[in-house]
Parts: structure tokens; sequence; C-alpha cells
């Protein structure tokens, strides 16, 4: 997995292609560990504002990433690719609702390292041009894997 990981920032497309025959409930694992990796990612920087502001501490902080992460990220996700799906039918270029979310899916978890970097920046550093960077590559290179996905297996109506 963690070699298919690394191509998909450099060849999206063939990776998300190869992946096309994914059973869902693989896509499901896919997910929440994409989302397991984004709520390890914030815990430096939760440890670093509890101990900026400790009126909240570092439990309750981790208590409402834990919520956020692990059961809202999942719906938030199923609901954007049950949408993109609906709204390639108004374009020549349909997406199924599996495809939809194999690119979303595996879009989070190919910038889990990005994530992951972007975390650690945000614990041991802080806010300035290192964090805006590492986030605006997790950003960018989210878009791009996810854009490269929905491409590779969009279909022609």
């Amino acid at each position: 997995m963690l070699p298919r990981i690394l191509q998909s920032w450099w060849a999206p497309r063939r990776v998300v292609r190869g992946l096309s025959a994914m059973p869902e409930r693989v896509k499901l694992v896919v997910l929440m560990a994409a989302m397991l990796i984004f709520l390890i990612a914030q815990t430096p920087m939760h440890a670093r504002a509890a101990a900026l502001d400790p009126s909240v501490p570092f439990e309750a902080r981790m208590g409402g990433s834990l919520l956020a992460v692990m059961f809202l990220m999942p719906l938030i996700a199923y609901a954007v690719a049950g949408l993109l799906s609906l709204l390639s039918r108004a374009t020549p270029w349909r997406l199924t609702q599996e495809d939809s979310r194999l690119a979303l899916f595996w879009a989070f978890l190919a910038v889990a390292p990005a994530v992951l970097l972007s975390g650690l920046v945000a614990g041991l550093i802080g806010p300035g041009a290192a964090l805006t960077l590492t986030r605006a590559l997790s950003g960018i290179g989210f878009l791009m894997i996810w854009g490269a996905g929905i491409a590779a297996l969009a279909r022609r109506a």
C-alpha cells in the first residue's frame, strides 16, 4: 500500500485506475485509515495549544478531534462522493458512486503523509510560513490526486 501512496504523488491516474476493482469494504478501510492518520497528525498541534492555553485540556481537544475526524468526516466524505456522482450526470463524463468514493477516499489516504508533516510543523514550529507551506502542499496534493482519480475513473456517456 505504501508504494502506491507514494506513487500517487507523481502518477495518480495510473494508481487509481489500478485500484478500480477495489471492493466496497476495502474502500471503507482506506477511508478510516486516512481518518486515523489525520487524527494522529492533529496530536502535536493540540498538545501545543493545550500547553499554551491550559483552560481547554489536551484530552478535551483530542476528544473533539476524535468526534470530528473519525465520525463526522466519513459521513461528509460519503455525502461529497455521492454529490459528485450526482453532479457528473450533468456532464458528458459519468462517474459512478463507487468510482467517486474510490477517487475521494484514495486521495485522502494518499495525502496523509503530507498531513502528518503539516501536523508536526503545527505542533513543533507553530503558525508561520512553514505551516502555511505544508498545509498548502497538503491541499494542493489532495486536489491534484482527487482530480486525477476522477479523470481516470470517469467514463464518457
